[in-house]
């Protein structure tokens, strides 16, 4: 696909997405089955709940990270920076959208650089789709796009849904699983792979691990749906009866968790995060952190930086008093035995 038609896209995907459209209609989260244990005889001093939780070495100051979004545009660069500025602020991590515009050439690496310093200490996540790690020069691909970017960590997004229903889209994934092995063995620094809205379930997870990734980010269904934006591109790109294909968050969260006595990994939420509530259930689920892009842009454009970071620090306060109402002192007393399942 040439440099242009990449760009045209990118811009096309952040118009639909400045808005509510490209939601999933009828799939929910699942996050609506449970609710809070309210406990009467809590002990929790609120004054004294520590938030922060360590992203691979690094401290964060909240269990949150700005999920990947955007990147190759002006309007797009102009958001990563906001962005980057954003996190610097919250010091949290911050995810970049799609760098396949930046592979071979190096007529992007001053926005990229840019970007790194604005971000300041908090780490930056670079993120490649996996229709691009197919080639034999995967290595040499994602080993760049890291020192360009001065990615920290580095996200392989699997799209299967949205390229069978983008115009040119990749519909050959053989080797797949083998290619994500190879980069995880020769790349510098720890990879994460994440769904885009249709969820890494337990199955998917457990293979993922065994090849090695540092991370799984479940990008569940219930949040944006990316055939819905496909669709919404190009009416002729597919019957809309898959717009709301996928498995719900709460679901990959909870297949993908179990996991968690057999490897050690980072366990990101995803799909749907959209607002205090949902992210602490998230995190009681069993989730490391908790990701959202689409609220995050709405409050940018709606509010710019200090938006994000206004929006970020309310649900947090709100996360805190949820575990004070539970009885949590700590984020690891905040687990599963505080939610009750209404439905199944």
């Amino acid at each position: 696909m040439s440099q242009e038609s990449i760009i045209k896209r990118k811009t096309e995907h952040l118009d639909i997405c400045s808005d509510d459209s490209p939601a999933f209609r009828h799939k929910s989260t699942g996050f609506e089955n449970y609710d809070f244990r309210h406990f009467a005889l809590t002990e929790v001093d609120l004054t004294r709940i520590d938030l922060s939780r360590k992203f691979f070495g690094f401290k964060s100051s909240f269990p949150f990270l700005i999920s990947c979004m955007t990147g190759g545009t002006d309007e797009a660069n102009n958001i990563n920076l906001k962005l980057a500025e954003t996190a610097a602020s919250l010091n949290i991590p911050l995810g970049l959208g799609s760098l396949r515009y930046a592979i071979g050439t190096n007529g992007f690496d001053a926005q990229l650089s840019a970007i790194r310093e604005k971000a300041g200490s908090v780490p930056v996540l670079g993120n490649l789709g996996a229709a691009q790690i197919l080639g034999s020069d995967r290595v040499e691909t994602v080993n760049s796009l890291i020192k360009k970017s001065g990615a920290d960590v580095f996200v392989i997004h699997l799209n299967p849904l949205q390229e069978l229903l983008q115009n040119g889209g990749e519909y050959n994934f053989r080797g797949l699983l083998k290619s994500i092995k190879d980069l995880v063995s020769e790349a510098k620094i720890p990879i994460i792979v994440k769904e885009v809205g249709s969820g890494i379930d337990g199955v998917t997870a457990k293979k993922l691990l065994k090849a090695g990734v540092s991370g799984i980010d479940t990008a569940g269904a219930g949040g944006t749906s990316w055939a819905g934006v496909e669709i919404l591109r190009n009416s002729k790109s597919g019957n809309s009866d898959f717009w709301d294909w996928g498995i719900p968050t709460s679901i990959c969260i909870s297949e993908t968790v179990s996991l968690k006595k057999d490897y050690d990994f980072t366990l990101i939420a995803s799909g749907g995060i959209n607002d205090p509530f949902t992210a602490a259930k998230a995190l009681a689920l069993g989730a490391d952190f908790v990701a959202s892009a689409r609220i995050i842009l709405h409050a940018l454009n709606k509010n710019g930086s200090q938006g994000v970071v206004k929006l970020i620090r309310e649900w947090f306060e709100t996360v805190k008093r949820i575990m004070f109402l539970t009885g949590a002192q700590t984020l690891k007393e905040f687990d599963k035995k505080i939610l009750i399942q209404t439905q199944k």
